[in-house]
């Protein structure tokens, strides 16, 4: 990690590493932080923006229902959250867009994770705001063995209250590296959703979530077993 000069090399070193998600992601952080310091400093001060707005604290708890969804995968097909729960618990995943290192290094630690989860008999489901466009090849070129779905314009994300304006900055700052949220988004408002997790049980309750501004920190994978084991045992 030391020797990586950039930061697609630092990313690919860190996706080979055998470490906890949030090590991993820390990793990623720190090369940021050293390598494009303006960005880092950008995402910090993104990061209080969101806690002082309290951003995200409307959200789903856990006890509470999970609103539901009727949303497009990147094949086309309509996946609604009512048939996924007829078949068991459901993880959702809630992902800032198919561009963002953090949430590559997530859904890639889920992947591994995807069997062990089906033997709780329970699914994953990512949602994220960028089109079937961008989700399908994404998802077929990662070897994601589960649906990325499309949260157009972000409307579902809005109706849990997890959607944020980037801001001026990231959005300059974005423009520069080619982070066209534009064209991913199909719409010109430079919003994202908070990175949030939720476990919602057969029954559409909230069993376990992580809502959490701070998008540089997820849910651990262990975390996630954990609690369908106990929700297996009941």
């Amino acid at each position: 990690m030391a020797q990586a000069q950039t930061l697609a090399d630092a990313f690919a070193a860190i996706c080979l590493m055998d470490a906890p998600l949030n090590v991993r992601l820390a990793a990623y952080a720190s090369k940021l932080r050293e390598l494009n310091f303006p960005f880092a400093e950008a995402y910090d001060n993104l990061v209080a923006r969101l806690y002082s707005g309290e951003v995200g604290y409307a959200a789903p708890s856990v006890g509470d229902a999970m609103p539901p969804f009727v949303l497009p995968s990147g094949s086309g097909a309509l996946v609604s959250l009512d048939d996924l729960v007829l078949k068991g618990p459901v993880v959702l995943s809630f992902n800032r867009g198919h561009w963002c290192p953090y949430c590559k290094l997530e859904l890639q630690s889920l992947a591994a994770i995807n069997n062990q989860i089906e033997q709780f008999g329970a699914r994953v489901v990512s949602i994220m705001p960028d089109s079937a466009r961008f989700t399908g090849p994404y998802s077929v070129s990662n070897g994601l063995p589960f649906p990325v779905l499309s949260d157009i314009d972000l409307g579902y994300s809005l109706s849990l209250g997890l959607i944020f304006w980037v801001g001026a900055e990231i959005r300059r700052l974005y423009e520069e590296v080619g982070v066209e949220l534009e064209k991913y988004q199909g719409n010109q408002a430079f919003f994202l959703p908070v990175a949030a997790k939720f476990i919602v049980g057969p029954d559409g309750l909230v069993i376990a979530r992580q809502a959490n501004v701070e998008f540089r920190e997820r849910m651990e994978p262990q975390t996630i077993l954990t609690t369908l084991q106990h929700l297996r045992a009941g």
